[in-house]
């Protein structure tokens, strides 16, 4: 039987079509690449452009922040990690090693430099397999100084790689003010986070450059082909109206203020009375912009306001002058007030003085006092209005972020009465600083600002220059002199409230405040003897004002005026020296701050190498090899007058002498050393109730007698 033949010509037939439809669609493929602009979304002419062109970018250097005195604030610096090379391979002359050679000598010159432990340098230089080290976070951030040290030991195989970073010199020095910046996500360039840094942000950062060209293969540039190419604009450069010396005077009055009493914050300002400059303003607690070790992000000073308390008094007695119904030798009986509802509000004297004028009401800060002004003689709307006049309830317009316009909502008769002296409303302390220029200036109101000029980098120009600018006349001339007069009666009559702040010569004039702090959950105010907020608002010298000194403190230990009492003395004596305005000589103690470094588990020897090396003052606590604890802590920021203390591993620890110490100061130490103890007053150590010596057992508890150290003259 024959086969049946297969079809072959069938299936020839079908792989030659198969394959001329594929040629075609080939064809047609390569037709659409040739002639279109975009395949399946991508731009084709951009993607060559970027295969054969390269952009080289040039970094415009951040602009200098400047105290007024030229200071360095803030500026860019060199950074440096250090890395060790491992690998003997590296080394091709035995006569010049470039690797580390010996580890035990190279460990035991870099501690004390990095702050390390040699036990800690070894664990990275003997880690195997590697060809280079770093240190850890030890070993990165380091200053050019930390370099030049390290370079100076003429170790082989260590070397650092380079870059840029903010640097703060003067560490917590007006952080507040000055604010950080941080590296941008997406690159590297900085970017401001806070205060000056990043209200002007824009004009410190500059504008990057670049060169774009045409590239080979290699990398390299292709000749005669066009090129591109745009300069950097160098960030500006910003001057502040802070002075140096005067925010260097606040800084060191809240430290000393710190020694001695406890606080939630407490907040100092400076302003120059006749041009409304801010000197100086710092706040407690701080932070190191170069450490960011920040617990509140809020500015004190313009971004989180508060009830005032008393000083607002000034100006609602300004108010009743300026609408012409202020009699100062009206009279009322002072003591406790009712309220058409029966709500009682009293004097802090609920007893009063008996029958005083309004004048003497002022000077002894009565409540009742400003009642009955108001009861009498004024309404609502006529003291608020005067507030806003003022400028508070609105911002101010200061060159720093986030500031917050306070509140000034009252409307029923007891929320009127509160506001007249300071509750129930919200300010902040530029707003009372700016509302105590028309006192300085024949009743003219001034608009503050920090910021006193812009400078271009490169040219030296002025671009922006910031000077005296009058908003309105807010009060007469009549008003400016009784008002000055009430407040130099309070600071330095007899018997007054404001008595705490009399200086010699008599030329701090200004009014005191304490305010109760609100109740947040249940209603109403707090109660407790430390609820309070203790401020000032002052003038110096009233014979010719110069500066406008706002202060105020939170939950002060004791519920004392102390802390802000003391601040301000001690910034106005200085300022007078400063400015020329006292015959005694200032001190030549030169005082510096710095941060307390970590000796924790630090052996007592490299300890001590490294306090050595700064200059820094050190008592060591028992005879044990090792630091288990220290006071103060890492971090806090303390003077090269004050004393480091290191406890030690010493199984048989003593009571120490603390007499002379701060009762803060004595309770940190000893707590650390395992005691329990109970402080009785405030101010310094004057007994201790154990002995010094005494070997310290479990559960021993010691009490601290304490005295407030002033001198009477």
């Amino acid at each position: 039987m024959k086969k049946k033949r297969k079809n072959t010509i069938k299936y020839s037939k079908l792989f030659i079509f198969g394959s001329l439809l594929l040629f075609c669609l080939m064809i047609g493929r390569v037709v659409q690449l040739g002639l279109s602009t975009e395949i399946d979304g991508v731009d084709l002419k951009k993607l060559a452009s970027q295969r054969t062109t390269k952009t080289d970018i040039e970094e415009a250097k951040r602009g200098t922040i400047y105290s007024v005195n030229g200071d360095v604030l803030a500026q860019n610096v060199s950074s440096y990690t250090l890395i060790a090379y491992l690998d003997p391979s590296r080394t091709t002359n035995k006569k010049r090693p470039q690797h580390v050679v010996d580890k035990e000598d190279t460990a035991t010159k870099l501690a004390p430099i990095l702050g390390m432990e040699k036990d800690e340098v070894l664990h990275y230089l003997n880690k195997e397999g590697l060809y280079q080290t770093e240190f850890g976070a030890k070993g990165r951030g380091l200053s050019e100084l930390i370099k030049t040290q390290i370079d100076a030991l003429n170790l082989p195989g260590l070397d650092f790689i380079e870059s840029f970073k903010r640097y703060y010199p003067k560490g917590n020095f007006a952080s507040y003010t000055i604010g950080y910046t941080k590296n941008s996500e997406e690159d590297s360039t900085m970017k401001g986070e806070m205060g000056i840094e990043r209200q002007y942000n824009e004009i410190l950062k500059g504008e990057d450059g670049y060169t774009t060209y045409q590239k080979d293969l290699k990398g390299y540039k292709i000749a005669n082909t066009p090129v591109i190419q745009k300069d950097a604009v160098q960030g500006k450069d910003i001057y502040l109206t802070i002075d140096s010396n005067i925010q260097f005077f606040l800084e060191q009055a809240l430290n000393n203020a710190d020694k001695e009493y406890d606080w939630n914050w407490f907040t100092i300002t400076v302003m120059d009375a006749k041009t409304g400059a801010v000197l100086g303003t710092s706040s407690s607690p701080s932070f190191d912009p170069n450490t960011r070790n920040i617990t509140n992000y809020l500015n004190l000073f313009m971004s989180s306001p508060y009830e005032p308390g008393s000083t607002m008094k000034t100006f609602t007695y300004m108010a009743a002058m300026e609408n012409g119904v202020y009699d100062g030798n009206e009279t009322y009986k002072s003591g406790v007030y009712v309220t058409s509802d029966g709500t009682e509000i009293g004097d802090w004297n609920r007893n009063g003085w008996g029958i005083i004028s309004f004048d003497k009401g002022y000077a002894m800060s009565s409540n009742v006092g400003v009642i009955n002004i108001i009861n009498r003689h004024m309404s609502s709307v006529m003291l608020r209005q005067y507030f806003k006049k003022l400028g508070f309830g609105r911002r101010t317009g200061i060159e720093l972020p986030n500031e917050s316009k306070g509140n000034l909502e009252f409307k029923y008769e007891t929320e009127i009465y509160n506001a007249g002296f300071g509750q129930g409303i919200t300010t902040t302390p530029v707003q009372n600083v700016k509302a105590m220029t028309p006192l300085t200036n024949d009743g003219m109101l001034l608009k503050p600002y920090i910021v006193s000029k812009i400078v271009d980098s490169e040219t030296g120009e002025i671009v922006l220059e910031n000077k005296r600018e009058e908003i309105e006349r807010v009060a007469s001339t009549n008003t400016v002199h009784k008002m000055l007069s009430l407040m130099d009666d309070c600071v330095n009559g007899i018997g007054n409230t404001g008595s705490g702040y009399r200086i010699d010569g008599g030329e701090l004039i200004g009014k005191t405040g304490t305010a109760q702090i609100a109740n947040e959950h249940g209603g109403g105010y707090l109660t407790g003897k430390e609820d309070i907020i203790s401020s000032f608002s002052g003038i110096y010298p009233k014979s010719n004002p110069q500066i406008i000194i706002y202060a105020s403190v939170a939950r002060p230990s004791g519920g004392s005026q102390k802390p802000v009492s003391n601040a301000v003395k001690e910034i106005v004596q200085n300022i007078s020296k400063y400015y020329g305005n006292s015959d005694s000589n200032q001190s030549s103690i030169t005082i510096n701050s710095y941060e307390v470094p970590n000796f924790t588990n630090k052996k007592i020897d490299v300890s001590k190498l490294l306090l050595e090396t700064r200059g820094m003052r050190y008592t060591i606590i028992g005879n044990g090899d090792k630091v288990v604890r220290q006071s103060p802590v890492s971090g806090d920021v303390i003077t090269n007058q004050d004393t480091i203390y290191l406890i030690t591993n010493d199984t048989n620890l003593v009571v120490p002498n603390v007499a002379g110490l701060s009762g803060k100061v004595a309770k940190d130490l000893l707590q650390k050393m395992g005691l329990i103890v109970h402080l009785d007053g405030v101010g310094y150590v004057t007994s201790q109730s154990v002995g010094e010596g005494v070997v310290i057992s479990d559960g021993m508890e010691i009490t601290l007698q304490l005295s407030p150290r002033y001198v009477i003259e």
